[in-house]
């Protein structure tokens, strides 16, 4: 059996297998593992999604994991990449995080979101594989996001509909209050850090009722901050992350340009 092992063993390309059991997540930055560093795995992340493989495999070989999640992509982009190349991997489970990034867009038409996202997922139901999908977070803590907390309330509702009506397994990350902990989050402030990542993979586990070892690390309480201190780290979150953010979708760019899915063929990951 051809194969190929990344740096410390953690992951391989298998060549030339029919796994019986065929996991592929698909969707944006949330499920790719940005906030995760890693830097012997494609794109230096692992993320989540990758930890859920790996309880996978080690409990069962017969596990294969695909994952074509890009930063940055929007709905229109997964539907019309992603949607086909996971059919055409015959997956028997699929994970999908899609929306979050056109529902932070000036201008958004949640309906119209919500239409094209059922249509996918009617068609990734249809390939028999159990489906997952993830809810919008909770941004009614962030002053930044809070503005989209209507926004994001209709889209879930939306997908827990579609969710009844399909058949498919909702991860309710609106649901899920631990999250609002910033200790879960990385400096950027837009994605989970290890810790959120760890977190994220034992919810999911959880909800597909399967066993798991993953060990959430310990949060640190942070040391509590004066005024003009905090005032002062607010400005270099906005000048290191926020203002590049904001710059790349007034200029249509995005940070998963030229990027491609780290895994677009079955690997076997496994625990560090």
């Amino acid at each position: 059996m051809p194969q190929w092992r990344g740096a410390g063993a953690q992951w391989s390309i298998v060549k030339d297998v029919d796994f019986e059991k065929r996991y592929v997540a698909i969707g944006d930055s949330f499920s790719e593992g940005v906030g995760d560093p890693a830097p012997d795995r494609p794109n230096g992340v692992r993320g989540w999604a990758d930890r859920v493989a790996e309880q996978l495999i080690t409990a069962d070989p017969a596990w294969g994991y695909a994952n074509l999640a890009i930063r940055g992509r929007k709905l229109p982009q997964i539907v019309a990449e992603q949607v086909p190349q996971a059919i055409a991997l015959k997956p028997t489970l699929v994970t999908v995080s899609a929306g979050g990034n056109d529902i932070l867009r000036p201008r958004v038409d949640v309906e119209a979101i919500v239409a094209q996202l059922d249509d996918a997922l009617g068609e990734l139901k249809a390939t028999g594989a159990d489906v997952v999908v993830f809810t919008g977070f909770d941004v009614s803590e962030s002053p930044i996001f809070s503005a989209t907390l209507g926004r994001v309330a209709l889209f879930n509702e939306r997908l827990r509909e579609i969710a009844d009506r399909r058949g498919i397994v909702i991860a309710d990350y609106w649901r899920w209050r631990e999250f609002q902990n910033i200790g879960y989050w990385d400096e950027d402030r837009l994605h989970m850090n290890t810790s959120g990542h760890c977190l994220m993979a034992t919810h999911i586990l959880e909800l597909l009722r399967l066993d798991h070892t993953i060990e959430v690390p310990e949060l640190h309480t942070s040391a509590s901050r004066g005024r003009v201190e905090e005032i002062k780290q607010n400005a270099q979150w906005a000048k290191t992350h926020l203002l590049p953010w904001v710059q790349r979708r007034l200029t249509g760019k995005s940070s998963g340009d030229r990027m491609d899915p780290k895994y677009p063929d079955y690997v076997q990951v496994y625990p560090e």
